[in-house]
């Protein structure tokens, strides 16, 4: 045990006077999602849906409004959340990058280490094995959404049911029958859900069926005043979305009467689409819909999973003494810009959810408009558990700004980082400065050296590029100044590291109206 560790667990045994004392320190469950937009979550104003049971989470503790991801991809995010460091500390830059270092230190090592019992369930993905954890029963790689093959302490199993069902059965039986009432517990539950390509389970095949969902304004933007980044990404709905992500073609994976409950519920829904022959914006907007039924129907069962939980911890009398978290891995577009996926520092995806209920520390229903971040829960939990950080954190503890407190020096503005290009949807790489007002961004790549400057306040779809408008220039000034401190400050390397994508494809021409 590191030296830090001993200390504060004796501490702690020293202050309550037993080890069975010391299991008072709280208990902690972080219900981490993938691709879960905070615009699909009914605590933060959603038009599209309701979430009841993530939306407790936001009447009974806090909501962030302002928690923005290190690295808008899902594995690097994951790697963040661990370590409470960016891609350039913890060494996971992108998805390419398919094995994360788990021999450094993590927030589940330092508190078990401490005294708790760990376990994560669900989605790991970040190729190398779990570390840190007494149980972990995770998906071989992204996962499907019916039956999937798990490793289970290492043993390879194949679970038949729906991932998000069965995800949440296994953290139940974990909490049930594996859990030491006499030591503190830390779980991470994490859902392969929402993600690609939001298959439905079986109890939701048919929602949003007689429901015509609203648009955003931007959903069929002709990037005509869009610089080259933009104009040559590949996520459109119109272009990209493909017939195996609008369950046109025939999905696998099904047992028998899986398939027989699919083909009911899309096969006259799939006719009806053919009949129709629509083109143009007809079919975008269709394309629309159907995208959005299903995801939502995906984040319906995620929200059901989050009520047995809470529900489990009302009635096990543990919920007074647990921090319950509920946050995804990074924001998602639901059709603004035409676009679904992630990656770009725009608002959309840089902004994750995160609802944190602690009791006795969260006033309820409070909400926090400081600009907060996913590498800090690390410090937050091991803060919660009496443990000190670790000097490679970069992120803060929340428990000042859950405790209402003044929090002086906190952050003001924040830095972001996208390294994977050319890999999936051709997004290049970029870095950026965001106050929350003011938002700047540089495509760094010889080929495509753009920078782009954005009032939030005004422009909140961040269409208009204010770099070179003169009425801009303190504040562009400012925010060219802020970047390179915080570059300085959080040692980000002048040069990529060697092993990451490069352009190895000419890049795609759009026209202004292509994606219509």
């Amino acid at each position: 045990m590191h030296r830090s560790n001993l200390f504060f667990l004796l501490i702690g045994l020293a202050l309550t006077g037993s080890p069975a004392a010391a299991a008072e320190r709280p208990n902690i469950v972080l219900v981490f999602s993938d691709d879960h937009a905070y615009q699909a979550i009914s605590a933060y104003g959603s038009r599209l849906n309701r979430t009841p049971h993530i939306d407790r989470l936001a009447v009974e503790g806090a909501r962030f409004d302002r928690c923005y991801v290190t690295n808008s991809i899902c594995g690097p995010s994951r790697a963040a959340v661990l370590t409470g460091a960016y891609s350039h500390v913890n060494g996971y830059y992108g998805n390419s990058r398919k094995r994360f270092d788990g021999s450094q230190p993590t927030f589940p090592k330092l508190l078990r280490e401490a005294g708790y019992q760990t376990a994560i369930v669900g989605k790991w993905h970040l190729g190398s094995d779990p570390t840190g954890f007494d149980h972990w029963d995770v998906l071989v790689g992204q996962g499907p959404y019916y039956n999937p093959t798990m490793l289970a302490n290492g043993e390879r199993l194949r679970r038949t049911g729906y991932t998000t069902e069965i995800i949440g059965d296994l953290s139940l039986d974990w909490l049930r029958e594996e859990r030491d009432p006499e030591r503190p517990f830390l779980l991470m539950c994490q859902h392969k859900a929402p993600h690609r390509n939001w298959q439905p389970g079986p109890g939701y095949l048919d929602r949003y069926d007689d429901v015509e969902l609203p648009e955003p304004p931007s959903l069929l933007e002709d990037y005509s005043r869009r610089g080259r980044a933009v104009r040559e990404q590949d996520m459109t709905i119109a272009e990209t979305m493909n017939d195996n992500d609008l369950k046109l073609s025939r999905q696998a994976g099904f047992a028998p009467e899986q398939r027989a409950a699919w083909d009911a519920a899309y096969g006259p829904k799939n006719r009806a689409f053919r009949d129709a022959n629509l083109t143009g914006d007809d079919l975008v907007r269709w394309k629309y819909q159907r995208y959005m039924k299903d995801y939502l129907r995906c984040v319906d069962a995620v929200d059901d999973q989050v009520g047995r939980l809470l529900d489990y911890l009302d009635e096990a009398g543990l919920a007074d003494n647990t921090i319950v978290v509920y946050a995804s891995d990074q924001g998602f577009y639901l059709g603004e810009h035409g676009w679904f996926d992630k990656r770009w520092m725009y608002e959309e995806s840089l902004r994750t959810p995160l609802l944190v209920r602690w009791p006795g520390v969260a006033a309820a229903g409070s909400v926090e408009r400081r600009i907060v971040s996913l590498i800090d829960l690390a410090p937050t939990f091991l803060e919660a558990a009496g443990v000190e950080a670790p000097e490679r954190v970069q992120g803060a503890s929340l428990a000042p700004l859950l405790r209402g407190e003044p929090a002086d020096g906190w952050r003001e503005s924040f830095y972001y980082h996208y390294y994977e290009y050319p890999a999936w949807h051709y997004v290049r790489k970029h870095y950026g400065v965001t106050d929350g007002s003011m938002k700047l961004i540089h495509f760094y790549e010889p080929e495509v050296d753009e920078w782009e400057l954005y009032d939030l306040v005004n422009d909140r779809d961040e269409v208009v590029n204010q770099f070179d408008n003169p009425a801009y220039a303190a504040e562009r000034l400012r925010l060219e100044a802020e970047l390179q401190r915080l570059r300085a400050e959080l040692k980000v390397p002048d040069e990529d590291p060697p092993g990451l994508p490069t352009t190895t494809r000419a890049p795609r021409v759009r026209t202004p109206t292509a994606a219509r």
